[in-house]
C-alpha cells in the first residue's frame, strides 16, 4: 500500500469515522463466504462455505435442490438475501413468485428467498445477471434445466454470468453438471444404505425419515468430501380443486 493511500484512508477514518466503518464491515463481508447453515457441509468447501464473487457449478442431482433451499434460509437468517431463478417452475409452494409480467403468484413470506419464474431461458439468464449485478443478494441460485433448447449458460453466456457475480460479491450457484469457468464444482449422490424409514401401523418401512447424503466439493488445489443426513419431509401432491395456484401452470388460478 502507498503513502498516499495510508494517509487518504487515514483522513476519511478521522473526518468520516462511520463510514470508515462501514467500508471495513463491507469488506470482511465480501472477505467471508456465504454458510449453507450444514457446518459438515461448509467444511468441505475451501472458504469454508460457498465463495463470493465467483460461480459454483452444483450437480443436480443427489439432494442438491434440497440443499441450497437450506442454504437460502440460512443466508436469510444471518440478515441478508438469497433469490432463486427457477426456469422450471419446480420451487416449493410458499416462497416468493414472479412470472414473466413481474405479477405475483403468491403473497410474498417474511423468511423466504426471492424466487422468480421467466417465461424462458434468455429471460433466466437476465435475470440471474440483474439479480447478480445489484449487489442485494447474498445467494442467487439458477435453475434453468429442462427448459429448450439449451438450458445451461453457454460460451459468453457464462462469461457475463461470471463478470456479474465477480462485480455483485454474492454467491451464484449454478445447477447444471458441467462446470464451464466454475470456481468450485458440486457434486452429492444419495446413500442407498443411509435411509432411517418411517414405520406403518405393521412396523413395515413405510416412508423415508431421513437420507444421507454424500457430498464431493472440488476447487483449484482442493478436493473434499462430506456426508450429511437431510430430513425427509412429506409432501402432498395440491389437489386441482384447491383454492391458490395452480402448480401445473402456475400463471392460472382456478
Amino acid at each position: 500500500m502507498s503513502a498516499q493511500l495510508r494517509a487518504l484512508r487515514q483522513l476519511i477514518a478521522e473526518r468520516f469515522p462511520d463510514a470508515a466503518l462501514l467500508a471495513e464491515r463491507d469488506a470482511h463481508r465480501l472477505a467471508s463466504a456465504v454458510s449453507t447453515g450444514i457446518p459438515e457441509l461448509d467444511r468441505a468447501f475451501p472458504g469454508q462455505g460457498l465463495p463470493r464473487g465467483k460461480l459454483t457449478a452444483w450437480a443436480p442431482e443427489g439432494g442438491a435442490a434440497a440443499v441450497l433451499r437450506a442454504a437460502c434460509r440460512a443466508v436469510i437468517a444471518s440478515g441478508e438475501r438469497a433469490a432463486w431463478v427457477d426456469g422450471p417452475r419446480t420451487a416449493m409452494a410458499g416462497w416468493t413468485g414472479t412470472d414473466h409480467s413481474d405479477t405475483p403468484w403468491r403473497e410474498w413470506s417474511e423468511g423466504m428467498p426471492l424466487v422468480i419464474h421467466p417465461s424462458d431461458r434468455v429471460s433466466a439468464l437476465r435475470c440471474a445477471e440483474l439479480l447478480l449485478k445489484s449487489g442485494a443478494f447474498a445467494l442467487v441460485v439458477l435453475d434453468v434445466l429442462g427448459m429448450a433448447p439449451r438450458a445451461e449458460p453457454m460460451g459468453t453466456e457464462t462469461v457475463r454470468l461470471a463478470r456479474a457475480t465477480r462485480e455483485g460479491g454474492g454467491a451464484f450457484v449454478v445447477l447444471t453438471p458441467s462446470g464451464s469457468m466454475a470456481a468450485l464444482r458440486v457434486a452429492a449422490k444419495l446413500d442407498p444404505h443411509g435411509v432411517r424409514w418411517r414405520r406403518g401401523p405393521w412396523g413395515e418401512p413405510a416412508l423415508p425419515a431421513e437420507a444421507r447424503i454424500e457430498v464431493r466439493a472440488r476447487a483449484s488445489g482442493w478436493n473434499a468430501a462430506a456426508r450429511i443426513v437431510l430430513p425427509v419431509a412429506p409432501y402432498d401432491v395440491r389437489c386441482a380443486l384447491e383454492a391458490g395456484p395452480d402448480r401445473r401452470n402456475p400463471g392460472r388460478v382456478p
